[in-house]
Parts: C-alpha cells; structure tokens; sequence
C-alpha cells in the first residue's frame, strides 16, 4: 500500500496501516495540533524534508515498575550527586540533546524540530528534566505529555550518569502524577540496561487509548 501525503486536513492514517519499517504517512507540517494529534494516535515525527511520521511494531516503553538501577547509580541517587530540576531549562536541554557528541555525530533533532517542541513547550505540552552539576548542566531529558502519556524523545550526558539520573526522577515523577505510559521509543543500550521492553503496536495502542483519557497534570 502506497504511504499517505498528507494535506492540510488535521488527520492521519490509521498507525496499524504503517509500512514494516513503522512509516505511516509523509508531509504535513509541525503545528502544535498535528503533533498532538499524532501522539493520540500512538505516531510520532521523525525527519523533516519532507516530515515523516512513523508508529513502528514493536513499541519501546519503560515500565514504572520495571526500572532497573544498578548498585552505582543506586549511590549516585543516594548521595544527591546532581540538583534535579523540572522544566527549567527546555531550551537548553533540547538544544544540548540535538548537539553533537561522542559517538554521535548526526541528529535528528534539525532547528524545525527544535521550533516546533519549544512551542509545545511554551503552551504547556512538552516538558524538561534537568541535572545540574555545580551550576553547570550535566544532563537532561525532554519530551511530550497528553493526558497519562509521557513520551520521552530524547536525553543527553555531559556529565557521566547524569542522563540515568534523569530518567531516574522522571520515572519517579510521572508515577506520582498518575501517568500510566512512559514511550522511550528506540530501546538503546541504555534504555535497555535500565527496564526498557518491547510491545506489540496493538497491546500499545490499547494502553494508550486508556492513558490519554486520564486527565493528568505534568
């Protein structure tokens, strides 16, 4: 089946009509209603030129109550290495996820990605986690929350573990607010080591109907 263009209408194909690699649809644009439309639907943005808009099979999440902590983070967490704020930083966190790094010399996250979650940002749907280390920002995470749904896009370190620390509070965060998902869409080394599993698109589709009915508060 050929892959949707979208046009102006806010709408989607239905996800579970992707192509095997996940792609759902080409174009569009990056208003704040399409991309909260998109995460609804269990489809996210992944380039620009044209936009591409994708729900893979299988979905990456990281389940409360499956978060491993090694006995070396357990005493970073312990010891309050790092100052955790929320949402203090959006700016700086997105921008540092989107630099170049060790390891990565390529990114995602282009100046449209950037423009369009800051605007998610500053209307109150996208959201920063930041590690702070002596003044200076040593990590951080950010991502999308609708209704108990949060997904994470992406995180960085420049200071080692501080991303793990991260993530740690986010987990901790959203379990007090009542979110029920936590979508880290890409299982890395990292998200691995630390809980995260697979589902079928199908078992996540059905949990993410439930989530973003529940009226919850980042």
């Amino acid at each position: 089946m050929p892959i949707a263009v979208l046009s102006q209408a806010l709408k989607f194909p239905d996800p579970r009509l992707a192509d095997a690699q996940g792609l759902v649809a080409i174009g569009g644009d990056l208003s704040i209603d399409r991309l909260l439309l998109a995460y609804r639907l269990g489809i996210f943005p992944w380039t620009v030129s044209p936009i591409s808009w994708w729900s893979p099979d299988p979905r990456t999440n990281l389940e409360f109550d499956n978060l491993h902590i090694g006995e070396s983070l357990n005493k970073i967490l312990r010891k309050n290495v790092f100052q955790v704020t929320i949402d203090q930083a959006f700016p700086q966190v997105i921008a540092q996820c989107a630099a170049r790094a060790p390891g990565r010399v390529e990114t995602w996250i282009t100046e449209e990605f950037i423009a369009a979650y800051t605007r998610l940002h500053e209307n109150g749907h996208a959201h920063s986690l930041e590690c702070w280390l002596d003044g200076e920002l040593a990590g951080g995470i950010y991502g999308v929350a609708v209704g108990g749904l949060f997904a994470g896009e992406s995180m960085f370190h420049r200071v080692s573990n501080a991303s793990k620390v991260a993530l740690c509070h986010l987990v901790e965060h959203l379990q007090k607010r009542g979110f029920q998902l936590l979508d880290i869409q890409m299982l890395t080394p990292v998200t691995k080591q630390m809980g995260g599993v697979t589902i079928s698109r199908e078992e996540y589709l059905a949990r993410l109907e439930k989530a973003i009915a529940l009226p919850r508060k980042f």
